[in-house]
């Protein structure tokens, strides 16, 4: 049952992708030609004016087909006739869907919630260093770790373990912001506890009014936002490699783990759902990349032939343009391909 959610839910979050370009084509003026939920063969389809509206077998996204998407036309209400302000609206509009999908769900996930837990510090453990009257006071509330803002307690230590033992911290304290230059910490045994633990504690909860559950759905989605980029900047330095990513074989896997390993099926469903809006925020992101074939590629790639045309005050054909966009999907398709073959290896182990 949970892989047949998760599959259906990966499929929802790529055809609002393809829906938030939809909206903004057809609120633009631009023609399209198919608008399709799905791929593979048609199960139902109905033509509506000038669109056609399609349903297909299988539930793995869906596509926005526009006129004229990588080629010049005569045809005024084509894509690449429009001006580019239009252009790049059309070409966030996907990215943006898949962030709004991502902020209602986690909303659904925290519509239920009694009570949020915050970054202050409620208590230390016995011989803690920290403890000081040029340190940590009991009542700190962590604001931010090496000018990174701090939304939640696990940020504490996930920023405090992730580069050397110095840090610039700034808590809140009475209500004002006190500043721990090059503060060092690290995180030591201590007795009657097993593991490594930093010394203080956090045990202050807020309570979840309407403002508190869309205030913390806001910080929630930010740091899957920070999380990504963090991630990203990981994979470039070489911290992780390729055979660490996970494609669509992996994420419906996952899903499918946390499902099982839920204590009941509602938190199960609540569990997915968080995990699902992780994902939507992570293909916003990622979809805004200035990487050919993705809508941030198809930007960067805009506003550079505005410069050009601007400069050598002629029109370039947008045909060269699909030409890059056609490599870069071939090498995008590759890297799928072989994450996917790592994910069912993976499985398969």
């Amino acid at each position: 049952m949970y892989i047949i959610l998760a599959i259906l839910m990966f499929g929802v979050l790529i055809a609002v992708h393809e829906l938030g370009h939809f909206i903004a084509a057809k609120a633009c003026g631009v023609r399209v030609d198919e608008f399709a939920i799905g791929m593979g063969p048609a199960l139902w389809k109905k033509q509506s004016g000038e669109t056609l509206y399609a349903l297909r077998l299988l539930p793995i996204g869906g596509y926005c087909a526009m006129a004229g998407e990588d080629e010049a036309m005569d045809d005024p209400r084509a894509f690449t006739s429009q001006a580019p302000w239009k252009r790049i609206i059309i070409l966030v509009a996907g990215a943006a869907m898949n962030f709004l999908i991502g902020l209602v769900l986690i909303f659904v996930v925290f519509s239920g919630a009694k009570s949020f837990s915050a970054p202050v510090v409620t208590d230390f453990f016995e011989g803690c260093p920290y403890e000081s009257a040029d340190a940590l006071h009991a009542g700190d509330r962590f604001y931010s770790i090496d000018g990174h803002r701090v939304y939640f307690s696990n940020n504490v230590s996930m920023f405090l373990t992730r580069h050397g033992t110095k840090h610039d911290i700034v808590v809140i304290r009475d209500g004002e912001k006190v500043r721990l230059d090059d503060f060092e910490i690290t995180p030591r045994e201590y007795e009657g506890h097993e593991g490594l633990y930093f010394g203080f504690e956090f045990g202050a909860r807020e309570d979840a009014t309407l403002g508190a559950k869309l205030k913390n759905t806001w910080y929630c989605s930010l740091d899957f936002v920070r999380m990504v980029y963090m991630s990203l900047g990981d994979l470039l330095a070489g911290a992780v490699g390729v055979k660490d990513l996970s494609g669509p074989v992996g994420i419906v896997s996952m899903m499918n783990d946390v499902g099982k390993e839920s204590e009941s099926t509602a938190d199960a469903l609540l569990n997915i759902a968080y995990l699902a809006g992780f994902i939507a925020v992570n293909l916003a992101v990622m979809n805004m990349l200035p990487i050919p074939a993705l809508d941030g590629g198809r930007i960067f790639l805009l506003l550079v032939t505005v410069l050009i045309e601007a400069v050598a005050r002629r029109r370039l054909d947008p045909k060269y343009e699909g030409y890059i966009h056609t490599g870069g999907m071939v090498l995008l398709l590759g890297l799928m391909a072989y994450v996917m073959f790592n994910d069912i290896i993976k499985i398969v182990h």
